[in-house]
Order: structure tokens, then C-alpha cells, then sequence
């Protein structure tokens, strides 16, 4: 959520994102609800007075009950409208876009996000590898038609040798990452719709989400959900910061809108595991941890001696919660090019705000 005082000092700088970032609501239209919203407010504060005001000379002036009586009716029928301008301009406020860094490229998809940099040496074989699909099945480590044949298509197994290096892998990562300082996390599965929707998820990403019959729950896309989460509607002492926090879960994603994409294999499937990393650190530090981040993947990848490339995320390849994006894309032998295994968001403090995240100085 952007602070709405963005909106009133300068809605011409919110226009301008929106349009860039294929957001279709109605800035103008928002900016003149909210001027109505301000000015039927002040009525309203103005009114409440009056009737209180009334409301103590009633005892001594009988006559002022009826004005009083009047008072009232035109005071619950402007705060009808009060209530009815703020959802409506909630509902709006809801859909903006976070803003953008600089030096975030223009483009409509993944195709059009700039590299800026390769590393590692791309191996050469003496024969054609196999892609990870054809390789897993070959070795029997991966099932993708006992999977489907359970739950349905997008559902895998590891199995055997398979399950046991994705188990190892997994912990290996944490390791590392508790190494740099991050605190692991055991997160819930699960997270209310609040949550969904306070971490940007919500109304963004609806599509991906499997929800919970009858009930205010949702099974998570991420753990970023749960763990940003965590600090909703609390105060945090600045002198603590950063909290760094990291999680390893299954996350539910029901991948619509993935037609034309890429999902072969245990690409883009319904259930998949991932360790996240998490920072909550002050507003003019966040490109600091941005960067550290980024450079806790880096590191992963160059221990295991995976050739990557690093690119920006161009503005039609972001979600509308982040302000700069940074991928990974490991290089796939058995593909001849490069694909992501990790992404890295900057959303300064479009979270905090909708989540109530605050924190407080020293002072």
C-alpha cells in the first residue's frame, strides 16, 4: 500500500506509475473521492462537536433536544456517506502499485529483463544431456504420473536417491543461511486471508491461491507470507533491527495463468518446497539488505559450482508489491539456457504499511 499522502501532494506522480505499471484505476476519480472524503470528514467532526455540545445543555434548555434530535439525523446520514467514501476509496487504494526504482527497465515480460552479469563456466559434454524431467524419470527419482494419478497433473514425487538430496539440499541452504545470521523458522502452512492481503498477495494474486472451504484460511504460495506476517501490528524497537528470518516449507500455488509458459517437468507446478529469506530493516536501509540478500544466494549457487546470471526484473515481469527485483537463473544443461531458482524483492514498506509494521527510534 502506498501512503495516501503520496496521492493528495502529488497525484500526478502516482498517474504516471500506475500507467506504467498497468494498473487501471481511476486517479482521478480516487483523488476526488478522497477530497469529499476530507471535507465530509470535517463536517462530521464538526457536527459531533455540536451535538456534544447540545447533548450537556439538554438539561438546562429543553428546547435544544429537538435541534439536538436534527443534529443527529444529518450527523448518521453524512457518516453513512463518510463510510460508504471509504470503502470506496479503500477499495481503490487496494490495487496501486507499489512505485519503482530508477533503474527498473521497461519491458512486458521475463523476455525484456536485463542481465547484468554471468557468472561461473558453463560445462561442456561429450554428449547430449537430458533435461531434469527426462534425467529424473531415467533415474527413477522423480514420478510425475503417480503424482498426477493421486493428486492431479502439477503433483510430483521424489523418490529414493531423489528425496534424499532435495532433503539434504534443503537443510544445507538453511545452514548456510543461519551462518549469516538468519533465525530459522517452523511457519504455519496456512495464513488467514488478512495475512494474504497485507503481504500483497491479496487482491494482486488471487488466482494463485487454494482457499480454504468455509473457512478465513488459505494454504500459502510462500513462505514470505507467514513470516512477514509474524510482525503484523507491532511496534519494533529500531536499535533491534534488522531481523533476518529464513523458512523452508511446501507452498500451494495453482499456477493459472501459466498457458504458453514453460511445465515440463516439475516446472511451474501445484506443490513445491523453498527456503525463503525474509529482512525487516529500516526504510533507508532496505537496498543495503536488498544487496546482502542477493549476494546470500550468490553464494549458494557459487559453492555448488552453478554456472548463473543475475537479471533485473523489467516492470511487466513484477509483482505490484516490489519496487526492484533482482532473479537468478541457473544455467540448465539439458535446456541449453538459463532458468530462475531464485527471486529477490525489494518492497520497501508497501508490507509494513498494509500490515501495520511500525518502528519506533530511540528517541
Amino acid at each position: 500500500m502506498i501512503d495516501i499522502k503520496i496521492l493528495r501532494d502529488n497525484p500526478e506522480l502516482v498517474k504516471a506509475n500506475a500507467i506504467r505499471r498497468g494498473c487501471d484505476v481511476d486517479i482521478d476519480q480516487l483523488v476526488a473521492e478522497d477530497q469529499q472524503y476530507l471535507e465530509l470528514n470535517r463536517e462530521v467532526e464538526e457536527l459531533r462537536a455540536e451535538r456534544n455540545r447540545l447533548s450537556k445543555e439538554c438539561k438546562n434548555k429543553p428546547e435544544a433536544r429537538e435541534t439536538v434530535k436534527l443534529l443527529k439525523v444529518s450527523l448518521g446520514d453524512k457518516e453513512k456517506r463518510l463510510a460508504e467514501l471509504k470503502a470506496a476509496i479503500e477499495a481503490k487504494m487496494d490495487w496501486l502499485p507499489n512505485f519503482l526504482a530508477p533503474d527498473v527497465p521497461d519491458g512486458a515480460g521475463d523476455q525484456d529483463n536485463a542481465e547484468l552479469c554471468q557468472k561461473g563456466k558453463k560445462p561442456e559434454f561429450s554428449f547430449t544431456p537430458l533435461d531434469h524431467h527426462a534425467l529424473g524419470e531415467k533415474l527413477g527419482v522423480i514420478d510425475l504420473a503417480r503424482g498426477a494419478k493421486v493428486a492431479q497433473s502439477g503433483f510430483y514425487y521424489w523418490r529414493g536417491a531423489g528425496a534424499q538430496l532435495t532433503q539434504a539440499m534443503f537443510f544445507w541452504g538453511q545452514q548456510e543461511l543461519v551462518k549469516r545470521g538468519f533465525t530459522l523458522f517452523l511457519s504455519p502452512c496456512m495464513a488467514k486471508q488478512q495475512t494474504l492481503y497485507g503481504t500483497g498477495y491479496l487482491p494482486f494474486f488471487a488466482d494463485q491461491t487454494y482457499s480454504v472451504a468455509n473457512e478465513d484460511l488459505a494454504l500459502i504460495g510462500t513462505s514470505e507470507q507467514t513470516l512477514v506476517g509474524y510482525h503484523a501490528d507491532e511496534l519494533l524497537e529500531a536499535e533491534q533491527l534488522p531481523y533476518c528470518y529464513t523458512a523452508y516449507t511446501p507452498c500451494f500455488r495453482t499456477e493459472a495463468g501459466s498457458y504458453g509458459k514453460e511445465t515440463r517437468g516439475i516446472f511451474r507446478v501445484h506443490q513445491f518446497h523453498k527456503v525463503e529469506l525474509i529482512v525487516f530493516c529500516l526504510p533507508e536501509e532496505s537496498e543495503k539488505y536488498h544487496q546482502f540478500c542477493l549476494e546470500c544466494e550468490e553464494s549458494l549457487l557459487q559453492q555448488l559450482g552453478i554456472p548463473y546470471r543475475i537479471v533485473n526484473v523489467c516492470v511487466g515481469d513484477m509483482g505490484a508489491p516490489g519496487y526492484k527485483k533482482y532473479d537468478i537463473e541457473a544455467w540448465y544443461p539439458g535446456y541449453g539456457g538459463y532458468r530462475e531458482v531464485t527471486s529477490n524483492t525489494n518492497l520497501t514498506e508497501f508490507q509494513s504499511r498494509r500490515l501495520n509494521v511500525r518502528f519506533k527510534d530511540k528517541e
